[in-house]
């Protein structure tokens, strides 16, 4: 294939592609509205988080911290109980971080300049793209995980598109296609056109050119499909062999003291970073729970009864988090206190904890004699 029939095949993916969103694109929240502080708050939201999750979340954030400004300004409680349970709370720090950086170093508007966005605390190179075209209309590419598996369906890539080679030839066609976006646009021929072909890419990988059972009899790029045409479609993209889970066991304590409960928050550094928990403490195979609960806090627990066991996974592990009730003996409160904070269950559920943790909390509100 030449160079000019290349620079049609683009054309005419994009065209194709444009046509395809116009008719097809789902009404987002964040698709009404211009706002790069609000598309910027969808971007992040959205990282390793399914849209159906992320809408009340956004919704709520921009009522919440409606400016830059204002999420310059909020507390680092404030921000992390709107963010409790997206998960991967670094994300929110890193905002909390560049709103600062926009209030002074940008005079609080929101810079409208790609490298100006790449500077920003929490923002690579996809997440900027995305902002500039999205926003701005600018012919930046974009490539994520929707993307990246369009991509290597419709141009048959084999290699692994981590790869450092393979991950920058998708680079490249993401942004031939939007380059032709641009072009059709500038010949009168589409309107936001970067903005739509970057939203179509990711819309077709979320809607169609799904992971597994892909509908491609539905997809307005199957002639041009080469997975589709050699039939590798569920073949591709070849991301290799998968990580092996790792199981690993939890134990918590409810410690409950003249109708307050204990829990601590966790230091910075550390996965979930100032969120709150209940004590608890990892089990090696054959610990047993009252075992544990005479040696990590420095103070004995009695009357244990099992409350609530949960099964959940971060990145590639598998955790089972089994949740007891227990109390302390006489005079060993002022010694408990130590470990975190005696707070009522009022207290507790003004606070932002992590995901599995409040669903502890959640089953102690709702069962407080189970």
């Amino acid at each position: 294939m030449n160079r000019n029939e290349k620079s049609k095949l683009k054309s005419d993916l994009a065209a194709a592609l444009l046509h395809w969103f116009a008719a097809n694109a789902r009404d987002l929240p964040w698709r009404r509205t211009s706002d790069p502080y609000a598309i910027w708050v969808s971007e992040i939201m959205l990282q390793q988080t399914q849209v159906k999750t992320v809408i009340p979340y956004w919704e709520r954030w921009l009522h919440e911290l409606p400016t830059v400004q204002s999420l310059a300004a909020a507390s680092p409680d404030k921000i992390h109980k709107l963010w409790e349970g997206l998960g991967y709370y670094t994300r929110v720090r890193n905002m909390h971080k560049a709103a600062q950086k926009i209030v002074a170093g940008h005079q609080g508007t929101f810079p409208c300049r790609f490298e100006n966005i790449l500077e920003l605390p929490g923002i690579g190179r996809y997440t900027a793209g995305a902002i500039s075209s999205i926003a701005f209309n600018e012919p930046r590419p974009i490539l994520d995980g929707n993307v990246i598996r369009v991509l290597t369906r419709l141009f048959g890539i084999e290699a692994n598109p981590r790869e450092k080679v393979t991950n920058g030839q998708l680079w490249c066609l993401a942004a031939e296609l939007v380059t032709a976006a641009a072009k059709m646009e500038s010949n009168g021929k589409a309107r936001n056109a970067c903005s739509h072909l970057n939203q179509s890419l990711m819309e077709l990988g979320a809607l169609i050119c799904i992971p597994r059972q892909p509908k491609c009899a539905a997809c307005p790029m199957r002639k041009h499909c080469t997975a589709f045409r050699t039939g590798r479609v569920e073949h591709l993209p070849n991301l290799g062999p998968r990580v092996i889970a790792t199981a690993r066991h939890f134990t918590a304590f409810v410690i409950e003291h003249r109708g307050r409960v204990l829990v601590r928050q966790r230091p910075a550094g550390v996965v979930n970073a100032h969120l709150w928990e209940f004590p608890n403490i990892e089990m090696p195979d054959g610990l047993k729970p009252a075992l544990a609960a005479k040696t990590p806090f420095g103070f004995p627990l009695t009357g244990l009864e099992e409350l609530y066991t949960i099964k959940h996974s971060i990145t590639r592990y598998r955790i089972t988090l089994k949740a007891f009730r227990a109390a302390i003996k006489p005079g060993q409160a002022r010694k408990a206190a130590r470990q975190g904070s005696w707070l009522s269950l009022a207290e507790l559920h003004s606070l932002a904890f992590t995901s599995a943790h409040r669903r502890i909390l959640q089953r102690l509100t709702n069962q407080p004699n189970a």
